[in-house]
This record gives structure tokens, C-alpha cells and sequence, in this order.
């Protein structure tokens, strides 16, 4: 790269990096309120597929014709285990397991968008508070601006990684909670599957 490219660039400020920032923070929003509605969704459906089995674990037609009703990544990885095990409980426990690793990277979709800001946001504040100060010393050497004026560009240099933290800190927060989220609705889902599976080696 162009030295002189390299160096105009450093002396341009730190602006930019705000902005793209600010558009980081925009995505990540829209990320958490996409997740949001899925995993909102995923729950109910859950919670109305998990009382249908409990009120009917003796009631083997019942309980597949919930499964057959049933929506959501709880009813296809059970529904997908039934259908495919052939009354094996080895195939059933197996064919869940598989079903599940897939329905987890669909749940997760998306969240690593919320995992990269979270973890780079404040460097890339942090990078444009360096230019900031870079561009503020640089101003000062060139006669170009006053002590005033240079205390002023550095203030306005530290606005960077304070944008940096506002990205990052909810974006991590976001992450941590919808992996709780998908994490707690698998294991359910594993719980249920456990007590179909039990059902199976008693009809075996």
C-alpha cells in the first residue's frame, strides 16, 4: 500500500470509523429483534408441544399425532426421530442427536454477527480514537489549530471507543442470552425425546 495513502488516511480522523459504528449497531438490532421472533416463537411452541406429551405418555397414537401436528424445532427433531427409527430405540436416540445438531444452527443463525461485534466493536472504537489523536497532534504540529482546538479534537477522538463500548456491550449481552435461549430449548427437547425413547424400549 501507498505510504502516502497510508498516512493521509491516518490524518483524516476518526469519523468514519464512527459511522461505520453506528451502522454496526444497526445490524446488530436488527439481528436481535430477528432472533428475538424466532426464539419467541420456538418457545411457544415448545410449551404447547411439551404439555402435550406429558398429559399423554400412555396414550402412544396421542402422542404421534401430536408430533405430526406440532411445529417448531422441538416437534421436527422428535417427529424426525419417530419417523425414522423404526421402533429402534439405538436409531431413535441417534437420529435425535442428528436432528438436533441441525436445528441448533438454525436457531443460532445470525448470532455470530452479535459475537464478532461484541468482541471487535471496542477495538475498532479504540482504532478510532488513535486517529482521532493522530489527526489532533498532527493539526497542532501544522499550526493549524490551537491548544483549544486540539483538546477539542481529542474529546471528540474519545467519542469513538465510547461508541465502540455502546456497540459492543449489548451485542454480547444479546449473544449470551439467545445461546441461553437455544441451549435451554434443545435440552428441553432432549428431555422429551428421553421419555419418547423410554416409551420405545417399553413397547420393544
Amino acid at each position: 500500500m501507498n505510504p502516502s495513502l497510508i498516512s493521509a488516511l491516518a490524518v483524516a480522523g476518526g469519523n468514519w470509523v464512527i459511522y461505520g459504528l453506528i451502522l454496526c449497531s444497526v445490524l446488530a438490532l436488527t439481528v436481535v429483534l430477528e432472533r428475538w421472533k424466532i426464539i419467541s416463537r420456538e418457545e411457544k411452541f415448545f410449551a404447547a408441544l411439551q404439555g402435550e406429551i406429558l398429559s399423554r405418555q400412555t396414550d402412544w397414537d396421542a402422542i404421534r399425532a401430536s408430533l405430526d401436528a406440532g411445529g417448531g424445532a422441538a416437534g421436527h427433531i422428535l417427529k424426525t426421530a419417530m419417523d425414522g427409527s423404526g421402533g429402534d430405540p439405538a436409531v431413535f436416540e441417534d437420529i435425535m442427536v442428528s436432528a438436533s445438531l441441525k436445528e441448533k444452527n438454525r436457531l443460532e443463525k445470525h448470532l455470530l454477527v452479535l459475537g464478532t461485534l461484541g468482541n471487535n466493536a471496542p477495538f475498532v472504537g479504540l482504532f478510532g480514537t488513535v486517529l482521532g489523536v493522530i489527526k489532533a497532534f498532527h493539526d497542532l504540529a501544522a499550526n493549524a489549530a490551537g491548544p483549544d482546538a486540539v483538546m477539542a479534537g481529542l474529546s471528540t477522538a474519545l467519542v469513538a471507543t465510547a461508541v465502540g463500548l455502546f456497540v459492543a456491550i449489548p451485542s454480547v449481552v444479546a449473544y449470551n442470552y439467545f445461546q441461553k435461549k437455544v441451549g435451554d430449548l434443545l435440552s428441553g427437547t432432549e428431555s422429551l425425546g428421553r421419555l419418547l425413547l423410554a416409551r420405545i424400549r417399553r413397547a420393544a
